[in-house]
């Protein structure tokens, strides 16, 4: 099933903040409300539903880092009905080419260890441990473009 990222508009948005993570998961990921919320208070932030076909599964966020060549994976989640079918790396292939295209050469993100961590996810999908813990307290990852 084909996977694409969509901008979120006034009619989808409820729906996108209705997804939510299994419960085991949720001190490891913002709300999708939240991260709306944040990001439009972030300037070089760009966020977008995951669409499976026509069903919304899931969001991303992310934002311009600090570099000219960075950038940072602020948010990603898949809705725990939809976690497990290959979702979250699609649209993560897509993100990731997407940047290379504007010439981001390294993203980042950071997770919260522990027993339903992502960590095993991202590094699935070829981030690497920077053995460096953010100002809050979570473990930096990073991935070549």
């Amino acid at each position: 099933m084909p996977v694409e990222l969509r901008e979120i508009t006034a009619e989808t948005v409820r729906i996108i903040c209705g997804l939510e993570v299994a419960e085991e998961q949720s001190d490891y990921v913002a709300p999708v409300a939240i991260s709306i919320a944040q990001a439009h208070f972030e300037p070089r932030a760009t966020f977008r539903a995951i669409y499976a076909e026509d069903e919304p599964v899931g969001f991303m966020l992310w934002r311009d880092g600090d570099k000219p060549d960075a950038a940072y994976l602020w948010r990603f989640m898949v809705d725990r009905r939809h976690q497990g079918k290959g979702y979250g790396r699609a649209a993560l292939e897509q993100v990731f080419a997407l940047l290379k295209a504007r010439g981001i050469t390294t993203l980042s993100a950071s997770v919260v260890r522990g027993e339903h961590s992502p960590l095993g996810f991202y590094l699935s999908i070829g981030f690497i441990e920077a053995n460096e813990v953010t100002s809050t307290g979570e473990w930096l990852i990073l991935k070549s473009l």
